[in-house]
């Protein structure tokens, strides 16, 4: 084994091949280590988050060393029949890199039996294995920024299909119109681990697809009986999105936690209303967005500090402050200008918005479209009656940090890991010795960043798909990184070469486009070493 450094509170377990990671997920789940919060199994690793108050990772990869890693996994005896249209744009490129023929592709695919090792990357997504060798292939040099939901795909020892509409690497062999992820399902995801999985080819043997059942929409307006207080949104010029602190233990259908990019933000707006720090807010980007509230209200904003102006129902404008508490009446329209710096709000009202929770959760992920449906003009949202499990209102939160401006550079403490040994010292000098461009193809999947000196490599080997930590700034082939935030996929295949500290993660998550960012190494790579018991 090998102990790699992810964070402050994640460590990377190496092991020799799925097998023993499979071994050692599950002795670490009939035998748990108390401390460790979440666990990803992926292709050769096991990411393990653990509770920095609890375990340090010496002791934790200390208790770990000893497992007995023997045992092997039964298959499950379920079996799920994929049917599959080969018409992917891919496929002759596969055949190319096999030296096999386009019908003997397909054929050695169907008649191969896989297994569902684990799920990653996006909901639903199952990493699936046995199948046949000669269908090993490489990612593409290039990942696509957009794969149709359905394709049917393969990676390395890997066969695949993608829930939904997503960037990725993978060769692209044919598409299937059955429903990889499905909220109406319990559970959503189709693929579960353990799984085995069989591919038809549809032109050879034609399959009824069941149409998914539709679930029925709650359509109703909300009224004065099933609500005190509703906001009708009136402009969002940007969706907004619901967001608390997030999705947790849903890894093993592939569903990252998600939440607030500025978690210290979202709380301290509910600690200003006297809200518990988790009730859902409206993360809100860029400003411009604007309600009228129909009855007595108390609201607060945080974050990226939006001018904020009341008109009320006499056609008087009053002005407000963030962090602070607002009151309104009943007939107040409430509208926020454009940020001069950092990026998301945080808008909490007293009692909370009214929202279903979706596996667990508020948080709307962006990337694996789990969660409420983003706000816009026109939407109703209620808001919950106050209940005793109100606090007071604070009259004493302030901004946890100056919020960056675009142009200006802001630096992150990164912690070196888990692939820094990838990277030539070239490579490494190059991520703390020069800034990068924050493009405008940043999101809450991630920050697109631009150098002036690509982060080279020692080689081009192909990674197996491993499980990634929000702050993993992963490097893809051309060498330009990409800085993960809360939406990012639960694996990837590309190496991260250091993370941003988790008291950095706010800051990152309020860094506006055309920002530049230094990256500053808290710590020297070097493999974790196990404390003795």
């Amino acid at each position: 084994m090998r102990f790699l450094p992810v964070n402050l509170t994640t460590l990377l377990v190496e092991l020799a091949d799925l097998d023993e990671t499979l071994a050692l997920f599950a002795s670490l789940e009939a035998d748990p280590v108390q401390g460790i919060v979440d666990m990803v199994p992926a292709a050769r690793t096991l990411m393990i988050r653990f509770r920095a108050e609890k375990l340090t990772a010496e002791r934790l990869a200390g208790e770990i060393a000893t497992r007995n890693l023997s045992a092997r996994i039964a298959p499950s005896e379920e079996l799920v029949e994929i049917p599959v249209r080969y018409d992917g744009e891919d496929l002759a490129d596969v055949a190319e890199l096999t030296g096999l023929s386009v019908d003997e592709v397909i054929r050695r695919h169907t008649e191969s039996t896989f297994t569902v090792a684990f799920c990653g990357f996006a909901p639903g997504f199952g990493y699936l294995v046995g199948g046949d060798p000669a269908l090993q292939v490489p990612r593409r040099q290039s990942p696509r920024t957009r794969i149709p939901a359905g394709s049917v795909a393969l990676a390395g020892a890997f066969s695949g299909v993608y829930p939904q509409a997503s960037p990725g690497g993978w060769q692209i062999i044919g598409t299937t119109p059955e429903k990889m992820w499905d909220l109406s399902r319990d559970p959503p995801a189709l693929f579960q681990p353990g799984h085995r999985v069989r591919f038809v080819d549809l032109a050879k043997r034609p399959v009824t697809v069941a149409p998914a059942p539709v679930k029925a929409e709650d359509t109703a307006q909300p009224s004065a009986a099933t609500a005190a207080v509703t906001l009708k949104v009136l402009a969002a010029p940007m969706p907004a999105l619901f967001q608390d602190l997030g999705r947790y233990g849903q890894t093993g259908q592939g569903v990252s936690s998600s939440g607030a990019l500025d978690r210290g933000a979202l709380q301290a707006a509910n600690r200003v209303v006297g809200n518990a720090a988790g009730t859902p807010c409206l993360e809100i980007i860029l400003g411009g967005f604007s309600f009228e509230v129909s009855g007595r209200a108390v609201i607060a904003l945080t974050g990226a500090p939006c001018p904020i102006s009341i008109l009320d129902a006499a056609g008087r404008m009053i002005s407000a402050e963030t962090y602070q508490p607002v009151s309104l009446e009943p007939g107040d329209t409430v509208t926020l200008g454009q940020a001069p710096s950092g990026a998301r709000s945080y808008l909490a009202i007293r009692g909370g918005f009214k929202v279903k929770p979706v596996l667990g959760s508020a948080s709307t992920d962006t990337l694996a479209v789990v969660g409420p449906a983003p706000v816009t003009a026109g939407a109703v949202l209620i808001v919950e009656k106050e209940s005793g499990a109100l606090a007071s209102v604070s009259l004493t939160e302030a901004p946890a940090f100056a919020f960056p401006v675009p142009g200006e550079t802001v630096t992150l403490d990164v912690v070196m890991g888990p692939r820094s040994d990838w990277f030539t010292e070239a490579g490494i000098a190059s991520l703390s010795g020069q800034l990068f461009q924050v493009t405008p193809q940043s999101n809450r999947v991630g920050i697109r960043l631009s150098g002036e000196t690509a982060l080279e490599r020692k080689d081009k080997a192909e990674l197996p798909s491993e499980g990634t930590a929000t702050g993993a700034i992963q490097v893809p082939h051309s060498g330009q990184p990409v800085l993960f935030l809360a939406d990012h996929p639960l694996t990837g295949g590309y190496p991260v070469i250091g993370t941003v500290a988790e008291h950095h993660l706010d800051l990152a998550g309020q860094i506006p486009v055309n920002a530049q960012i230094r990256f500053r190494p808290v710590t020297t790579f070097a493999d974790v070493r196990p404390a003795r018991a």
